[in-house]
C-alpha cells in the first residue's frame, strides 16, 4: 500500500504541537507505531518496561538470567521474572541499575530469588510475551507461578504499579533491595514502615556506578496487614531494618481479582523528597490517566518529526528508533530541583533539569546531533549537567552514570558535544563557562593526554587501546579549536589544531593502516589489521582496518594521509570487502559486518558515508541502503549491535531521513540515501522543514537531483542553519547515479565550510 493510503493525516500536527509547545495532546498517535520488542533480542541490550521521555523511572521487569545479553535486565529469549525494577540502562554493554525491584507474590513467603535450577526454591516466576503488553509508557504481563496480573506505568520520578491478585490469605509484595543487575551489588540498604500505607527507604551500591545512591518512598492503596523485614534471608524483629541486602515483605488479604496499587517515588537525595515526587506528579489512584499521559508525552516527542513512508515495517523501525534515542540521558533530580553531584554534595535550585548516563563515545556521532535538531530544551540540560559535572570533578564527563564518573571508553567524548552546541549557537548555558571546561579537559594529563602532549602520540606499551584513544583525542581537539576560532582565541585555535592533525602520528605508510606505536618510536610488532582486541591492546571494540578511517573531523587530510583520492577510493572499498580473522580476542561488539566495517559498533558509523567526500556518493547510497534495509527490522532481533543509549537507532533516524553528520561539530550534514517518502521535522520556534522524496523505491536508492527552498541543489552536503530556519528540501530519486547532482570537486562533502 502506498503512503496516502496509510498515513494520509499525519501531516496535520500542527507545529506548535510537534515541537512541544503546547499543551495539548497531541493530534496524532505515533506510539502505536513503536515496538518495544525490538532490540530486545541478539545483542540490542534495549530496556523494554514503563517509561516516559529522558524519566528519571524506567520501570520494567528483569530476568533471572543474567551475562551480557541482560545488559539492560531483559532479553525476548527468556520467560523469567525476578521482579519489577524502578532504573534500567538501554542498550549498554556494561549492565548495572536494576534499583528497587518490587515483587507481588502468594503463599509461602519467599524472599530469595532462587535459582534456574530451582525456581521454585525463590520467588521468580515465569512469564509468557503472549501475556504481555508492550508500548510506550506502559507495561502489562501476568505473573504464571501466582495468577497475578502486573501493570506498570510511569511519571518522570514515580513509577506506578497496579496488581490483580487472585483471592488469597496471604498475597505479598516483597521489596528487595539487594537484587541489582550485572556488576551492581548493594553496600548499604535501608526500608522502615511509616503507616498502614507507606513504606520507605535507599538502596546505595557499588557497581558500574562505584558508588550509586537512590532513595524510595512507597505508597500503597490497601493498607498494609503485616510488615516484615529480613536482612537477607533471614528474618528481623520490627518494621525497620539497615543493612547491605535488607528485604522488606508486605502482607494481605486479597480477593478474587482485588487490585493493589503502588505508587513508588525515587530521588538521588531523601525519602522525603521522593515522596513529594509522588505528591507533585501522581497525586490521586488514577492509574488509566497516568498511562495517558505518558502516552501523550510520548506523542508529543515523537511528532517532532512526522513521515509518510510506503510500509508498514518502515514506520516501526522509524518510530521505535526514534522512541530508543529519547530514553536517556535521564533526568536526574527531584520536582523541587534538588539532585545529588559527583561531589557527593546536594544542589539545589540548579536553573536547569540535571541529567544522567551519558554514553557519549556512542552518542557524540549521532543521537547528540539530532538533539540539536529537536530536543533544544534537552541539549542546554545536557550541557548544563555537563558543566556541572566538570566544576566537581575537574573535566567534563567521560562516561557519566548516577553521579558517578565510570572513565568507560576511549576519548573525551563530551568535547564535540559541547562544542557542537555553542558553535551551532546554543546559549542556554554559561560559554565562557563551557570553553574552559573544553580546554581544561583537553589538557588534562590523565588517560594518555599527557603523552599527546608531550610527544603527540600515545606510545602502545604505555597504556591500553593507545590508537583509539589518540584518535578520539584528535577529534576532540578539533572540536576544541573550532570553538577557540569562534571565540577569538587564536592562540588556542593553532594549538588545538595541530593536535587535531595527531591521527597522522598514528598511521603506518608502509602498511597503509592506523597501528600502535612504541615509545622507541617503532610500531609494535607482529601486527595485523584484521585482529580485534578488546583489552590491552591497541583498539578498542574495532581493528585497524576500522579505526584507519576514523578520522571525521579531517576527512580530506585523510584521504592525502591515504595517497590520494583514488587510491583511497580503493581503500575504502576494502573496507567494505575485505574478510580476514579478528583473532580470538574479538570484541563481541564487533557485529552488523560488510566485510571488515561493524555497523553494530560505534566507530565505524561515519564510514559508509565518506564517499561522498572523495567524488563517488553513489556509493555512500549503496552502503547506507544496504544497512538500513538489513541491519535494521522490525523484529526483536532488528538492532544489529548494542543499542548504546540511543545511538545506533539515530544513525536509523537520520539516515532515513537522507543525512548524516560525518564530522560531529562541524554544523553540516552528508548525504545518504533516503528510505521515507515525506518528512515534516519541526525545528523550534514555529518553523518547519520538510523533506519530499520523489519516486522513491527499493531500485531507486540514487539521488538523482535535489532542490533546496525550491532551488536547484548539487552539493552533497547542506548546513544545520538550512534545516533550523525552516524551508522545504525536494529530492528524486533514481535506479542509476544522476549526471548532475554531486559529480564534480565543487560538490564534495567537506570538512569545513
Amino acid at each position: 500500500m502506498r503512503n496516502h493510503l496509510f498515513f494520509a493525516l499525519m501531516l496535520a500536527v500542527s507545529a506548535s504541537d510537534a515541537a512541544g509547545q503546547s499543551s495539548k495532546p497531541a493530534p496524532v498517535n505515533l506510539t502505536r507505531y513503536v515496538d518495544p520488542y525490538i532490540g530486545t533480542g541478539f545483542h540490542g541490550h534495549v530496556f523494554l518496561g514503563a517509561s516516559v521521555p529522558f524519566g528519571a523511572v524506567q520501570l520494567g521487569p528483569t530476568n533471572l538470567s543474567e551475562g551480557w545479553d541482560w545488559s539492560s535486565g531483559y532479553h525476548i529469549s527468556d520467560s523469567t521474572i525476578i521482579g519489577f525494577q524502578h532504573t534500567h540502562l538501554s542498550g549498554t554493554g556494561i549492565a548495572d541499575l536494576g534499583d528497587l525491584s518490587f515483587m507481588p507474590t502468594t503463599g509461602e513467603i519467599k524472599v530469595v530469588k532462587g535459582t534456574v535450577e530451582d525456581l521454585q526454591g525463590g520467588y521468580t516466576s515465569l512469564f509468557s510475551h503472549e501475556d504481555e503488553v508492550v508500548k510506550p509508557g506502559y507495561y502489562k504481563v501476568r505473573l504464571k507461578r501466582y495468577n497475578i496480573g502486573v501493570e506498570l506505568a510511569a511519571t518522570t520520578r514515580v513509577g506506578m504499579h497496579k496488581y490483580t491478585f487472585p483471592a488469597s490469605k496471604a498475597a505479598h509484595i516483597v521489596i528487595d533491595l539487594k537484587e541489582g543487575i550485572g556488576w551492581d551489588e548493594s553496600r548499604e540498604t535501608y526500608i522502615r514502615q511509616v503507616d498502614e500505607h507507606t513504606i520507605e527507604g535507599y538502596r546505595f551500591s557499588n557497581g558500574w556506578a562505584e558508588a550509586q545512591r537512590i532513595y524510595f518512598t512507597a505508597v500503597f492503596s490497601k493498607p498494609i496487614s503485616a510488615f516484615a523485614v529480613y536482612d537477607d534471608s533471614t528474618l528481623q524483629s520490627g518494621r525497620e531494618l539497615k543493612g547491605k541486602k535488607v528485604k522488606g515483605v508486605l502482607t494481605f488479604q486479597t480477593k478474587q481479582d482485588e487490585i493493589v496499587y503502588v505508587k513508588v517515588g525515587v530521588s538521588p537525595v531523601s525519602m522525603a523528597n521522593a515522596l513529594l515526587n509522588i505528591r507533585t506528579e501522581i497525586p490521586k489512584w488514577d492509574f488509566q490517566k497516568v498511562i495517558r499521559d505518558a502516552d501523550e508525552s510520548w506523542n508529543r516527542q515523537l511528532a517532532k518529526i512526522v513521515i509518510k513512508t510506503d510500509s508498514l515495517s518502515q514506520m516501526k523501525k522509524f518510530y521505535t528508533a526514534l522512541y530508543h534515542t529519547m530514553i536517556a540521558p535521564s533526568i536526574f533530580n527531584d520536582v523541587n530541583g534538588d539532585y545529588w553531584g559527583t561531589d557527593k554534595k546536594v544542589h539545589k535550585n540548579p536553573g536547569f533539569n540535571n541529567v544522567t548516563t551519558f554514553s557519549l563515545w556512542d552518542t557524540y556521532r549521532a543521537n547528540n546531533p539530532l538533539f540539536t535538531i529537536i530536543q533544544p530544551d534537552h541539549v542546554n540540560d545536557m550541557i548544563n549537567s555537563m558543566l556541572a559535572i566538570y566544576q566537581q570533578q575537574g573535566t567534563l564527563p567521560v562516561w557519566h552514570l548516577m553521579a558517578n564518573e565510570t572513565n568507560t571508553m576511549p576519548g573525551n567524548s563530551a568535547l564535540p558535544v559541547v562544542a557542537d552546541a555553542i558553535l551551532k549557537g546554543y546559549s542556554g548555558f554559561d560559554r565562557q563557562l563551557a570553553y574552559e571546561a573544553l580546554k581544561a579537559t583537553a589538557m588534562d594529563d590523565r588517560r594518555g593526554l599527557k603523552f599527546v602532549k608531550d610527544r603527540g602520540y600515545i606510545p602502545a606499551d604505555s597504556i591500553a587501546e593507545s590508537v583509539s584513544k589518540g584518535l578520539e583525542y584528535a577529534i576532540d581537539d578539533w572540536c576544541v579549536a573550532q570553538v577557540a576560532k569562534k571565540m577569538g582565541k587564536e592562540d588556542d585555535y593553532t594549538y588545538f589544531t595541530k593536535r587535531g592533525q595527531y591521527y597522522k602520528n598514528y598511521y603506518d605508510r608502509e602498511t597503509g593502516f592506523m597501528r600502535g606505536r612504541l615509545s622507541q618510536d617503532k610500531w609494535r610488532t607482529p601486527y595485523s589489521p584484521f585482529i580485534s582486541i578488546h583489552e590491552n591492546g591497541d583498539f578498542s571494540e574495532g581493528n585497524g582496518w576500522e579505526y584507519t578511517f576514523m578520522v571525521p573531523h579531517d576527512v580530506e587530510g585523510m584521504i592525502q594521509l591515504l595517497g590520494g583520492t583514488d587510491r583511497f577510493n580503493t581503500k575504502l572499498d576494502s573496507l567494505f570487502t575485505a574478510e580476514g580473522d579478528m583473532g580470538e580476542a574479538k570484541s563481541p561488539d564487533v557485529s552488523g559486518l560488510i566485510g571488515q566495517y561493524a555497523h553494530g559498533n560505534e566507530p565505524g558509523h561515519s564510514m559508509a558515508y565518506l564517499s561522498d567526500y572523495s567524488g563517488e556518493p553513489w556509493k555512500t547510497a549503496e552502503r547506507v541502503r544496504f544497512i538500513l534495509d538489513h541491519f535494521y527490522t522490525d523484529k526483536p532481533d532488528g538492532i544489529i549491535g548494542n543499542e548504546d543509549v540511543g545511538e545506533m537507532s539515530a544513525w536509523y533516524v537520520l539516515s532515513a531521513l537522507g543525512f548524516f553528520p560525518v564530522n560531529p561539530a562541524n554544523g553540516l550534514y552528508v548525504f545518504g540515501s533516503p528510505t521515507i517518502n515525506e518528512a515534516t521535522l519541526a525545528v523550534g520556534n514555529n518553523k518547519t522543514f520538510r523533506i519530499k522524496v520523489i519516486n522513491n523505491s527499493p531500485a531507486n536508492k540514487y539521488i538523482n537531483s535535489m532542490k533546496l527552498n525550491g532551488v536547484n541543489y548539487t552539493k552533497t552536503y547542506f548546513k544545520h542553519s538550512d534545516i533550523m530556519n525552516g524551508g522545504t528540501l525536494d529530492i528524486s530519486m533514481g535506479s542509476k547515479p544522476g549526471s548532475v547532482w554531486g559529480v564534480g570537486d565543487a560538490n564534495k562533502a567537506v570538512s569545513v565550510f
